[in-house]
């Protein structure tokens, strides 16, 4: 059993719990607490679930979980861990936004576990701050809120905000907490009863480096599509790309054919669309607003790329009628070769 200091403090944490949040990074913040616990022998931190209404809530996998409580008011030394997943924004409703607002003035850790981050920066209580979130909401995070400093941490720690970027990434932010309030011998025993033998810090990065993602380690062609994924909605051509890691436009072309079986070009386009379905889906952007942050001229171009990408135009991607976007738009031929010829 760990030994610890006898003015080892308690600490009480509420998991908010917004509809079909995602059980893997819940799972992950609360199961080092009770093994706090458990190898400590003392109960060092205590939790209950919250939900709006106070009722069940539905997890992404469709498992149901009974809540403790409601919006309710709580102890001045309670850490609110809001819990997010799939569609965040239908999820953070008016009460859920006053309720994290009136939490945080009366001094609360204010923490967000994968998309629940977003619920934290649309109360305001994240301007200003370092944070992350799922990497595959940062498009759409970033513009919606220019006022946070979003990195691409696994967990941020700012003052008494944290987020996590979610899934596994929960459990080296607990490690660190309970580092923090308790000491490195119980963080690293938890992590040994959790069979987690890496400890991952802040300064970790949550996505797998560019050549682990593609499945080929070549250094040139890692440092192209690094070079495509910073220049979305001003794309540099396939020539200064190649001018840029010292060869020419055929041998680049050559290149992604060899490992990717596509042109440059086509490469580029696709991680173009990827991110305007990102912001068509997940934010309120109108789509001609997605149109120009992903280096499109012209909305007829965009249209029709979308569509032989993803077999469906933008506009019923998101539900809208195209009537009125196009009228305040660029229309002038778009310069680039058409997705679809590629």
């Amino acid at each position: 059993m760990i030994r610890l200091a006898d003015d080892s403090r308690h600490r009480s944490v509420v998991f908010l719990l917004l509809d079909r949040f995602t059980m893997m990074a819940f799972a992950s913040a609360i199961e080092p607490l009770r093994l706090a616990n458990q190898v400590s022998g003392r109960t060092l931190y205590s939790w209950k679930l919250a939900a709006e209404n106070g009722g069940d809530v539905a997890c992404s996998n469709g498992t149901v979980f009974r809540t403790d409580i409601g919006l309710e008011d709580l102890g001045r030394d309670t850490m609110v861990l809001v819990c997010g997943g799939i569609d965040v924004v239908e999820a953070v409703t008016k009460p859920v936004l006053s309720w994290l607002r009136r939490e945080a003035r009366r001094g609360a850790v204010m923490g967000g576990l994968c998309t629940g981050s977003y619920a934290l920066a649309k109360a305001g209580l994240l301007d200003g701050k370092r944070a992350t979130i799922h990497w595959e909401n940062t498009d759409s995070f970033t513009e919606d809120f220019p006022d946070v400093e979003l990195t691409k941490g696994v967990f941020v720690i700012d003052g008494n905000r944290v987020t996590t970027a979610g899934g596994t990434a929960s459990i080296d932010l607990m490690l660190r907490l309970i580092a923090r309030d308790h000491g490195e011998e119980l963080a690293n025993t938890v992590a040994d009863q959790l069979i987690h033998s890496t400890i991952r810090t802040d300064r970790d990065t949550q996505r797998l480096s560019i050549p682990t993602r593609i499945g080929v380690r070549h250094p040139k062609l890692a440092q192209v599509i690094g070079r495509m994924e910073a220049n979305i909605e001003d794309p540099i051509s396939p020539a200064q790309l190649a001018t840029e890691v010292g060869m020419s436009a055929r041998q680049l072309e050559r290149l992604f054919r060899r490992y990717l079986n596509r042109s440059p070009k086509r490469y580029y386009m696709e991680l173009r669309l990827q991110k305007a379905r990102n912001l068509l889906m997940q934010t309120e952007m109108s789509v001609i607003n997605v149109a120009m942050a992903c280096g499109f001229a012209s909305p007829s171009h965009f249209s029709k790329c979308y569509r032989a990408h993803y077999q469906t135009t933008p506009y019923r991607e998101r539900g809208t009628s195209a009537m009125g976007e196009q009228g305040n738009f660029d229309t002038t031929a778009d310069t680039e070769t058409d997705f679809a010829e590629d």
